[in-house]
């Protein structure tokens, strides 16, 4: 083969294969200034604190009653304000970054404009900002959208407004007014000095009229420019807009001017990890979605409408590679590893955090991570120890030790929790909870130039010699160095995890929350527990409750009760909801739900999320993951090719399923139970997608109709009923399995120095994979090593052979040869090695998503209708 040959083959199998970024046509580099940190850089070393500029109205107001409403202490309070409000600097990374180095389009204004704020729930799952307004409404400070540039009025715009296009904001994070200091913390040098980094690398902003996601003033922004290009201040049609419009190409149809880096938005768009975990409190649902109150938020549970999948790639048209790939997750379902892309199909929900305290740890865990420390010692390599400069024995410590404890605040008072949590859904954020909170901020792309995104695997280089081939991992410790909103976060990462233990993370149950809208509509009326058994048992049957509990008991517990039976006794004779003497306010004792990692060939379940490798040795996450993960026995039984079946991978925690009939459907990527969907006016916003196919995988011409978002208390109740009917008749589950819903064309047409016209690459100009391929099976495809091993068949076969691979070979050379000679027929080729491609090149081969969990299928219908009534009572 010629090296002229193996390049285009190299292009081919690199635009085609599965992962190739390519939107990258006319989009200039990441700007090298940022202006953000150098500021806020200023003020950590400046003497005393930069003080923000004064709004007409509060905006933590509301955030400080939601605290006294909840009982919420100081520290409590401080971690609510930043898990609702800080992006920790990702402004940047989701104006530049994402959108310039990475490729994916986020367009901004399609989610966020102020005249489809009606519309955005429905349309994105997003919550709005109950302290927004629409601007032109009565009592709205802003009478047009030319004031807000398209977008709500939110308090704090009367400052930010002006700052739009210029230098100068102070963000309002500055003014944060920290909770007293930990004596117990060695940087506070026993409770005495204040060293904390300061609150303005927090970077809150103000809200763009959707809970956690925060807007900051752009000081590049031109508003003559922008005029001109758009037609007013208050639209963004000509920022947004297709290519086309203006060249007349038509491959420039699936370009948009969202890519030109040359142009500035005035407004750089930054997350929280609120924007994924805030959500409608089960217990007081808002009467609109698209009108809640202040009241009707919490912000831990987790939001199962969220669209945030499709939110990042709002700006992609639906034919983009990228768009079919990543923009297909079920409502409430994300891929963490979308972006720190490990070549995995594995979206999961997002994490309800119920009983946060209760929550099983494991002791005796040898963990290699950073600790603080009040000296270095003798210690001068940095990559050991670092000391902060200008702070007094304000130092970390790198250390391997299996004596790890995880302190929580209840009540006011400290408590002690010996050993480590195990988070993510294979357990692998293992290193305690103040580092799993701090990598969140990573997933979300805080310090990504400064840290991380440098690691990441460029998924157009196919060379395995260069850099970007494959991940790398982070270092920590210089990140900390380097990045100071890292810091900002890691020092009230405490506040946070106080937050977590909070009231706001208390149970919600069914019996509590049904009184409390029969009292709301019944004109008082008392209902009482009794009242609630009473109607299950109407329900589902005379004494169901007590008979579930049993069922309970013998089928489920050894697996969701954090209470072994060598320290709680048996099973068959426990109150698994008796309440904890020790909890200030007495929540459930059982976590119900052990964390223990299951063999995920043992539950059964779609085993892909499972497979996820971001937290292995060498990969981007390694410094997250204990010495145990990677410990783990290989689950030898799963079907995937050898190669990925490295230890710590595999499992899935067992999980807890303490209000469990407030967040159906089931299962780790919310596939068992009825589609939900939006169902908004704006139909270009309507994402549902057709999923159930027949036995040969092919989409069923006549679809169970999605059932519409119900945050009601009603709503919650009916949907879980109807999961949890699936989940114990695994047989009425159908099959679900998700297809592309677009043709995606990649265009390989080169453009002439006229601009105006396209001649193909090798006589192929357009490549075309058609609608209903398995987005899995595009998303898991190696097509670094297909490309690789294609090379190496027709060039050093011998090299093939010596890894193991010589079986491989005489179908390698045969399709190396076929796309060189016909490469028109390039996808065709690779859909005839369907099966080939499957067994040697794919991550995961998995693709009915509703499988497994068929624990208690054997039941009687009694048996399960009352573990029906009885889980509704946790």
């Amino acid at each position: 083969m010629k090296r002229a040959q193996f390049a285009a083959l190299a292009a081919f199998a690199t635009l085609v294969a599965a992962i190739a970024f390519f939107h990258g046509r006319g989009v200039g580099d990441v700007h090298a200034q940022n202006t953000g940190s150098a500021t806020a850089s200023t003020v950590a070393t400046a003497p005393g604190r930069q003080v923000p500029e004064a709004s007409m109205v509060d905006q933590d107001a509301p955030y400080y009653e939601a605290c006294a409403r909840e009982g919420l202490s100081e520290s409590e309070c401080v971690g609510r304000l930043i898990w609702f409000k800080a992006t920790a600097g990702n402004d940047r990374f989701h104006t530049y970054t994402f959108q310039q180095r990475i490729g994916v389009l986020v367009d901004w204004f399609r989610v966020l404009r102020a005249d489809q704020r009606d519309d955005r729930f429905w349309a994105w799952g997003i919550i709005n900002d109950p302290s927004c307004c629409k601007p032109g409404e009565a009592d709205c400070p802003a009478r047009s959208a030319e004031e807000t540039y398209g977008f709500d009025w939110c308090p704090g715009d009367d400052v930010l407004l002006k700052y739009v296009g210029k230098p100068g904001y102070i963000d309002p994070a500055c003014g944060l007014r920290d909770a007293a200091l930990d004596p117990d913390d060695p940087h506070s040098r026993g409770g005495k000095e204040d060293q904390r980094h300061s609150p303005c690398d927090l970077k809150f902003g103000t809200s763009t009229g959707a809970l956690g996601i925060r807007k900051f003033p752009n000081p590049r922004f031109d508003a003559a420019r922008w005029k001109q290009l758009n037609g007013a201040l208050g639209t963004w049609s000509g920022f947004d807009s297709k290519l086309a419009a203006k060249t007349g190409i038509e491959s420039d149809q699936r370009v948009s001017k969202l890519a030109d880096g040359s142009v500035e938005p005035p407004f750089l768009i930054g997350t929280s990890c609120g924007s994924c975990h805030i959500a409608f409190d089960p217990r007081n649902p808002p009467a609109d979605p698209a009108h809640p109150k202040w009241e009707n938020i919490v912000g831990l549970i987790g939001n199962q409408y969220t669209r945030m999948s499709e939110l990042l790639g709002s700006g992609l048209p639906i034919t983009s590679l990228e768009y079919q790939m990543f923009a297909h997750a079920r409502p409430g379902v994300t891929d963490t590893s979308a972006i720190s892309h490990d070549q995995v199909n594995n979206p999961g929900t997002i994490n309800a955090l119920i009983n946060v305290a209760q929550r099983p740890v494991f002791a005796g865990e040898m963990i290699s991570k950073w600790r603080k420390a009040a000296t270095c010692g003798d210690e001068k390599d940095e990559s050991k120890c670092w000391c902060e400069p200008g702070r007094n024995g304000k130092c970390w410590l790198k250390s391997s030790r299996n004596d790890d404890t995880t302190p929580v605040n209840l009540g006011g008072q400290k408590v002690i929790l010996p050993g480590v949590h195990h988070i993510l859904k294979g357990g692998e954020d293992s290193t305690g909870a103040h580092e799993a909170i701090q990598r969140v901020y990573f997933n979300i792309g805080s310090c990504s130039e400064q840290c991380w995104v440098n690691h990441l695997a460029d998924m157009r280089q196919v060379d395995p010699e260069q850099r970007g081939f494959g991940q790398t991992p982070f270092d920590i410790g210089q990140c900390r160095r380097d990045c100071p909103n890292f810091r900002a976060i890691e020092d009230r990462l405490q506040n946070v995890l106080d937050f977590f233990a909070s009231a706001e993370s208390d149970q919600v149950d069914l019996y509590a929350a049904l009184a409390s809208v029969r009292k709301g509509s019944q004109g008082g009326k008392t209902y009482s527990r009794a009242d609630f058994v009473a109607d299950l048992e109407s329900e589902f049957g005379a004494g169901a409750v007590g008979r579930g509990q049993a069922v309970f008991a013998e089928n489920c517990a050894r697996c969701h009760s954090s209470i072994p039976e060598s320290t709680g006794g048996s099973f068959r004779n426990r109150d698994f909801a008796a309440a904890s003497e020790q909890h200030p306010r007495k929540v459930r004792a059982d976590f119900l739900g052990n964390d223990q990692a299951t063999p995920v060939t043992e539950v059964g379940t779609f085993r892909c999320r499972s497979l996820h490798s971001n937290h292995k040795a060498g990969n981007l996450y390694m410094e997250y993951a204990s010495d145990a993960y990677r410990q783990r026995p290989v689950v030898a039984d799963i079907p995937e090719r050898n190669d990925l079946k490295d230890a710590g991978r595999g499992y899935m925690r067992n999980v807890s399923l303490v209000n469990v009939w407030a967040t159906a459907p089931f299962m780790h990527n919310n596939a068992i139970g009825p589609e939900i969907c939006g169902k908004p006016v704006n139909q270009e916003n309507d994402f549902h997608r057709a999923r159930y196919v027949d036995a040969s995988g092919k989409l069923l011409a006549q679809q169970p109709e999605c059932r519409r978002y119900d945050p009601s208390v009603e709503g919650r109740f009916d949907l879980y009923k109807l999961s949890m009917f699936e989940l114990l008749h695994p047989q009425e589950r159908g099959s679900k399995r998700t297809l592309t819903n677009a043709d995606v064309l990649i265009d390989v047409g080169i453009r002439p120095l006229d601009g105006k016209t396209e001649k193909p690459l090798f006589d192929f100009g357009q490549v075309r994979i058609p609608a209903g391929t398995s987005a899995g099976y595009i998303n898991g495809l190696m097509h670094k090593q297909l490309v690789g091993d294609l090379f190496l068949a027709k060039r050093h076969p011998d090299r093939l052979q010596a890894a193991g691979k010589a079986e491989l070979v005489p179908t390698l050379q045969a399709m190396a040869d076929e796309i060189v000679k016909n490469p028109s027929r390039f996808v065709d080729i690779l859909r005839e090695q369907r099966e080939f491609i499957s067994a040697n090149y794919q991550t995961c081969d998995q693709e009915i998503e509703n499988e497994g969990h068929r624990f208690g299928e054997d039941l009687s219908e009694a048996d399960k209708k009352a573990l029906t009534a009885f889980l509704a009572t946790l």
